[in-house]
């Protein structure tokens, strides 16, 4: 049986209002996301969360099935592990793909590929798209309300940097999962975790105005 493409997409969203259905060169982000699930033929199905009625057509119109998830779970405290919960726990899918609706410039391709590390890594539960840091953590400072500071990690200083640990960051692109593993573990930082490199021209943070006009830019630059 083939996966699940989960998309979560609630209605509601404080510090950029609408999010998951902004424009993107005249198509919604959502709309682009299930095109890009559709289009690289690995899942059973592709079903989005929602408890918003626009939302609900802009999926039903893109061709995704819609959960209509419980307003408990639209609140600005659920977590994206309790919707893929919800959707999971009553069904049958062995194996899913939790991808974000914001993922807007993510590719067919590169969830293929990241399928194919999943599938082909049996001991592992979770594959997570992540991206490499612009300035190491290990430099990272902790800053009080007083503006001083300490230095987060200091058993990393003076360490060259071609000998400090290889980190990533989960970039809010996509999730693979297994069914039974994800409802006992309840989470996506399973301790059988496996990372996958996303192409940077296929990530954007989305939170702010500032951030979607990035994503505009960046889709410019990419398609123009």
């Amino acid at each position: 049986m083939k996966p699940v493409a989960i998309i979560p997409a609630r209605g509601g969203s404080k510090r950029l209002p609408r999010k998951n259905i902004l424009l993107l060169d005249g198509k919604s982000l959502l709309a682009r996301v299930i095109d890009c699930c559709q289009n690289s033929e690995l899942f059973g199905e592709v079903i989005v969360s929602t408890e918003d009625d626009e939302i609900v057509e802009i999926a039903k119109d893109a061709g995704a099935y819609v959960h209509v998830r419980s307003p408990s779970l639209a609140q600005d405290r659920s977590t994206v592990v309790e919707v893929c919960e919800d959707v999971l726990i009553n069904s049958s899918y062995d194996f899913f793909c939790c991808v974000y609706a914001t993922a807007a410039m993510l590719t067919p391709a590169t969830l293929q590929k990241s399928f194919e590390r999943f599938i082909s890594n049996p001991d592992v539960n979770v594959v997570m798209g992540v991206s490499s840091y612009n300035y190491s953590p290990v430099q990272a400072l902790k800053v009080d309300y007083n503006g001083k500071a300490e230095v987060l990690l200091p058993e990393y200083l003076g360490v060259q940097s071609q000998f400090q640990p290889k980190l990533r960051v989960s970039n809010g692109t996509f999730c693979w999962g297994r069914k039974e593993s994800f409802l006992k573990e309840k989470t996506f930082y399973s301790n059988k975790l496996c990372v996958f490199d996303v192409p940077e021209d296929e990530v954007c943070d989305l939170d702010t105005p500032a951030d979607y006009e990035m994503l505009l830019a960046k889709y410019k630059n990419k398609f123009s």
